[in-house]
């Protein structure tokens, strides 16, 4: 199939490009700096340079590809340190999930283009503590509102509901904390330095996906999958308490400092805090029938050490 996929040269895209070239399809694939194209290029697609949010060089671009699906994988979260002000740290992200969706739906309509794939959100949030321990595709996302994190789940939200509602074959991914192979290095740098604490008795419940497990889920999606939201995560929803100290073990560094909730509200202000205590897991089951996908790394502790293993 002719594929057009946004966000090529991100986290998720270095793995996603060159799994599709494998499985036979025709990429084309966009990058906002001029520097990648070679590097797109050399996995075997056809690079172009577009901003996600400059509607009309979105919409020539997906005009000149005339793709059967389209990718939408554009994000801005290469340094996320610090989560203290997330709409802060994510507004441009943000913007690519509300103006930067449109863009694309409109521009697949006006090329034919059927599916539109676009990445959002499984991973921490500041759950209400009501609920059964794993959340669903039919849950509703269910946050407390915090201050300091309002757009955010507004922009997910948008994602989730847009995309199936304007697309004639409108999937969204729900993605899991990524980590692996280009994702979440920073996490083992601050780790090692001992700036990663459990809050609070670490009782948030984390879902995790390996960075080329997810690439795999999206892979299958191009072809699969009845039109709707899908929760990519692996098999084990994990409180904090449990895989933190596992991850700094592998890492070889030293055990997480504990603090109680009111010195980490201080220290990473309550969105992080809201992570570490009341976040609840996702059941991955819908995926797992739906696109004929199994993670390959069905835990995040086999995970992890191929991941800091190299």
């Amino acid at each position: 199939m002719r594929v057009f996929v946004t966000g090529a040269t991100g986290a998720l895209g270095r793995h996603l490009v060159p799994g599709l070239i494998a499985a036979g399809h025709e990429v084309t694939a966009t990058t906002r700096t001029p520097g990648k194209v070679a590097q797109l290029r050399q996995a075997g697609a056809e690079p172009v340079v577009v901003d996600g949010l400059d509607r009309e060089a979105v919409i020539a671009a997906v005009q000149a590809a005339a793709p059967e699906v389209i990718l939408h994988e554009m994000t801005a979260l290469a340094d996320m340190r610090s989560l203290r002000n997330p709409d802060k740290a994510f507004a441009t992200t943000n913007e690519l999930r509300t103006r930067g969706t449109d863009n694309l739906l409109t521009a697949a309509a006006r090329a034919g283009t059927r599916r539109v794939i676009a990445q959002s959100y499984a991973g921490a949030g500041p759950d209400k503590r009501s609920g059964g321990p794993l959340k669903t595709e039919e849950d509703p996302p269910d946050w407390r509102p915090i201050r300091s994190a309002m757009q955010g789940p507004a922009a997910i939200a948008y994602v989730d509901k847009t995309v199936p509602l304007e697309a004639p074959e409108g999937i969204v991914l729900r993605y899991g904390g990524f980590y692996g192979p280009g994702a979440s290095d920073f996490l083992l740098e601050m780790l090692r330095k001992r700036q990663v604490p459990v809050i609070g008795g670490g009782t948030g419940v984390w879902s995790f996906i390996e960075i080329t497990d997810a690439a795999a889920a999206t892979i299958a999606a191009v072809d699969q999958g009845a039109p709707g939201l899908y929760n990519v995560v692996d098999d084990d929803p994990a409180p904090v308490a449990e895989w933190l100290p596992y991850l700094a073990e592998v890492a070889g560094a030293k055990p997480p400092l504990r603090v109680p909730a009111w010195l980490g509200r201080l220290l990473a202000g309550e969105f992080v805090v809201a992570q570490m205590t009341t976040a609840r897991g996702y059941s991955n089951e819908k995926a797992k029938k739906e696109l004929g996908w199994e993670p390959r790394y069905a835990s995040w502790r086999e995970g992890f050490r191929a991941w800091v293993g190299g």
